[in-house]
């Protein structure tokens, strides 16, 4: 089979290379999916630029949606999943960048009628993590306010309608000109967008512009995906007791600092999560894919693919995400 093989720590142009592999076997307990679709995510790009720890070479890739080719033993009875049907996943064995991917039957997510391929492939990683994060991390009410970042991005424009859809207002911060375009179009009033590509000084322009859309308050809590250029905007942005939701450092990882600022900024909370303490049980798994897959099925969630590449082509589309021109969600279509 093809597949990609990050060679080494780098820039995607001169790392990410296809190649001609075996074809994998399902081990006990494993499924092998042909993928109809595979996501891109900010999480390869951190491990192909070495920024978490990754053994090369390897396939990048932890998400997407396919058939079920072959069920190693004991898999039909972890997942119910069988040759033929249809799968979804966040966390793959192998590496997800490939024509043929092994998954543990633990971690298969089965699709609901109503949900097609492309869009199961789309929503696996950043759908769960949109719920996590407003549900969970910081379980997103009626009466908050809250700051989301890259809002135009694959998690920020499904975790914006979750979060409108409880009556908590949103204060959406996105890029550029363009990606505030999109958020309006999708109904988000033009005085709760903020455009980073118009400041100078984001540590200071940034909240300046949350608190004046808050009477000076603050919102109740930040989700910060970018990190290091928005850290200290996020404390300032927080009102007194706020949470601070760091899920991301597309601008490189937040710098060592004092825990005193917390102090300083109202006693606020920092918390740092990821998905896989959020679906650490097949059960929670499943609860979260299911409502997150149910409501797109029934058309309660829209889900917008902004670009597709071919497998051949995935350094083009780490060059787009990372560009962060990029809007919706980006698949590679093997």
């Amino acid at each position: 089979m093809r597949a990609i093989h990050a060679v080494k720590p780098g820039p995607a142009s001169r790392v990410l290379r296809l190649v001609d592999v075996p074809d994998p076997t399902p081990g006990p307990g494993q499924l092998l999916v042909r993928p109809a679709a595979i996501g891109v995510n900010f999480i390869d790009v951190y491990r192909r630029r070495g920024v978490y720890a990754m053994p090369f070479p390897h396939i990048p890739g932890s998400e997407g949606a396919g058939e079920v080719l072959e069920a190693g033993d004991g898999a039909e009875d972890l997942s119910g999943l069988h040759p033929g049907s249809q799968v979804a996943w966040a966390s793959s064995a192998t590496g997800s960048y490939a024509e043929l991917v092994l998954v543990d039957a633990a971690q298969a997510i089965p699709l609901p009628d109503g949900l097609d391929v492309q869009t199961a492939g789309a929503l696996a990683l950043q759908g769960m993590t949109a719920d996590y994060l407003v549900r969970a991390a910081f379980p997103v009410a009626e009466e908050h306010t809250v700051s989301f970042y890259a809002a135009a991005g694959g998690v920020g424009l499904l975790a914006g309608q979750m979060i409108r859809s409880t009556g908590a207002r949103l204060i959406a911060v996105v890029g550029s000109a363009p990606k505030l375009e999109l958020l309006l179009d999708d109904g988000v009033p033009r005085e709760d967008v903020i455009v980073l590509g118009t400041m100078r000084d984001i540590s200071s322009e940034l909240p300046a512009g949350v608190r004046d859309r808050t009477d000076g308050r603050g919102v109740h809590a930040v989700f910060d995906s970018i990190g290091k250029d928005t850290f200290a905007a996020s404390l300032a942005s927080v009102r007194r007791r706020g949470v601070v939701v760091l899920f991301g450092a597309s601008s490189g990882p937040v710098d060592p600092f004092d825990p005193q600022e917390l102090n300083a900024a109202g006693s606020a909370f920092l918390t740092r999560p990821k998905l896989d303490d959020y679906t650490a049980t097949r059960r929670e798994l499943l609860q979260r894919a299911g409502r997150v897959f149910g409501a797109a099925a029934r058309g309660h969630l829209a889900v917008r693919i902004g670009e597709r590449f071919p497998l051949a082509e995935a350094a083009a589309a780490h060059d787009a995400l990372e560009s962060r021109t990029t809007t919706g969600k980006v698949l590679l279509t093997p």
